[in-house]
């Protein structure tokens, strides 16, 4: 009796004991998925064409941190000789400073070609490219962007400058500074700038 009674508060200890390893192995496993399904999201959310050779690289307005040196790299690989910098208005010095950039990069200046005037939003832009394809006749543009805006700016640019002749090639920017598709969740501004362009995108196909 005094044994039968012994493994039955056995067991119950034994039980409550598994209990904590138990819990940790569930919050691990929903984590697991939890970082599972966010990275797929990233994956789906971002799009990258094909690279081929083109016409011309365009550097769009902001992020000169990434924009430039993408378009430094895509021209030293032989992808497009010229490489067109939006004028934009949100910061005239923009321009400038992607310029430098590109020269700094080893960049020719001969090969750098302003594009717009006054530019402010990423349909202005494309309607800017196309009128720059239409008056040099270039029939394919690269447009390296960071992960996130890479839908909106392919759906932008094919609806307003592809029905001209000219091919579209978006070129994603795999690691923009502080995240990457792996841990995007993980950083502030990974979370802005994926809830922004979210946003962004629903409003560019109900505007445009």
């Amino acid at each position: 009796m005094d044994s039968t009674l012994s493994r039955t508060r056995y067991a119950r200890q034994y039980r409550w004991w598994l209990l904590p390893v138990f819990v940790v192995l569930a919050v691990a496993g929903v984590w697991t998925a939890h970082a599972s399904i966010l990275r797929g999201v990233a994956e789906r959310w971002a799009i990258s064409d094909p690279l081929e050779r083109a016409d011309g690289i365009v550097v769009l307005g902001g992020r000169t941190d990434v924009r430039p040196s993408a378009a430094a790299d895509l021209y030293k690989r032989g992808f497009a000789s010229r490489i067109l910098i939006a004028k934009t208005v949100d910061d005239p010095l923009e321009t400038t400073v992607a310029r430098q950039l590109l020269l700094k990069l080893g960049v020719p200046a001969e090969v750098i070609v302003e594009f717009g005037g006054k530019l402010s939003s990423t349909y202005e832009e494309a309607r800017a490219v196309l009128e720059w394809a239409k008056s040099s006749g270039a029939k394919s543009v690269i447009i390296p962007t960071e992960l996130f805006p890479t839908r909106r700016v392919r759906w932008t640019f094919r609806r307003e400058v592809a029905p001209a002749g000219v091919r579209i090639i978006v070129h994603a920017i795999i690691k923009p500074p502080g995240y990457g598709v792996e841990n995007w969740w993980k950083e502030e501004s990974g979370l802005k700038d994926f809830k922004n362009e979210v946003i962004k995108c629903v409003y560019y196909r109900l505007k445009y």
